[in-house]
């Protein structure tokens, strides 16, 4: 995070974050990017990867949704609020949706456990930066 700190330091347009409130939001979503790809790709090597489709799909689309929601943080919107508003509750929704099921499989898949726990802090980052309380 240091680095990523650093970087946010060096840059004037940040949306109206913080930096240390930035670059933590931005590790936690290339956190979060790499755990629900990780755990799709091993939903997809189990013997019962056809019943856990649902939950690979959610876990895509949330390795997206991140993905896209880390860059545009990354960048600064200037004045587009709204964009970085939308995009966050975009995120917030496709990590509650992957937490949903991997938490329902995180008995039995490791990844799954490690997935449910990463998407958990991302929509909660994503509460606190939207200031919405948790639901």
């Amino acid at each position: 995070m240091l680095q990523t700190r650093e970087l946010f330091d060096t840059m004037t347009a940040k949306g109206g974050f913080d930096s240390a409130v930035l670059a933590d939001a931005v590790d936690v979503l290339q956190e979060c990017e790499e755990a629900v790809t990780a755990c799709a790709t091993g939903m997809l090597a189990e013997s019962d990867a056809m019943q856990l489709a649902p939950s690979i799909s959610r876990d895509l689309d949330c390795a997206d949704v991140a993905g896209v929601t880390r860059r545009v943080l990354t960048r600064g919107s200037g004045p587009d609020d709204t964009l970085v508003h939308t995009q966050l509750e975009a995120c917030l929704v496709a990590c509650e949706r992957s937490h949903e099921l991997c938490n329902e499989h995180a008995g039995h898949h490791a990844h799954c456990r490690i997935c449910a726990e990463t998407t958990r802090r991302c929509a909660e980052m994503c509460r606190r930066l939207l200031g919405t309380p948790p639901g």
